[in-house]
């Protein structure tokens, strides 16, 4: 009985740390980086450096933003360079983020802090490539308050 029971347990921890572990294999990156809450200035570029990739996949990228209550607009537009290495290829993307609809509620998530997430683009990566993702906001303000995370995330869409 003692037996069956810890052979039983052992598969039962094991099923656990299998499921847990597969989770996230999709995610091939995933960072975020912070912002002076006190305001976010616009030569101030947030960069994302992605170590080259260990086989050819096709990968989805997420934009990520984390904002509080002093935040003053109802969106927020962002300018996203990337480029790939080593054939130095580069893209540029602005992004105009609608954080708060016109009576002034969220449309993210959260209490104090709200999360949005944003689709930036689907791209096929080659075996060894590398991404630099630089993102720096293009408010007409030069500093903006209340932009406390900005994070980018990669998933793999094919294998």
């Amino acid at each position: 009985m003692r037996m069956r029971n810890l052979i039983v347990g052992v598969t039962m921890v094991l099923a656990v740390a299998l499921t847990l572990g597969a989770c996230n294999r999709s995610a091939v990156f995933s960072k975020y980086k912070s912002t002076s809450l006190a305001g976010w200035e616009r030569n101030d570029t947030l960069t994302f450096e992605v170590k080259p990739v260990e086989a050819e996949m096709e990968i989805n990228e997420t934009l990520g933003l984390r904002v509080n209550d002093s935040y003053p607009f109802k969106a927020l537009c962002l300018i996203v360079d990337q480029t790939v290495f080593p054939e130095r290829s580069t893209m540029s993307d602005t992004i105009n983020c609608v954080l708060f609809n016109d009576d002034g509620k969220t449309k993210g998530s959260g209490v104090s802090y709200y999360q949005f997430n944003y689709n930036l683009t689907n791209r096929r990566l080659a075996k060894g490539d590398s991404l630099v993702i630089m993102i720096r906001h293009n408010m007409k303000r030069e500093i903006i308050p209340g932009v406390s995370d900005v994070g980018v995330t990669l998933k793999r869409i094919s294998f």
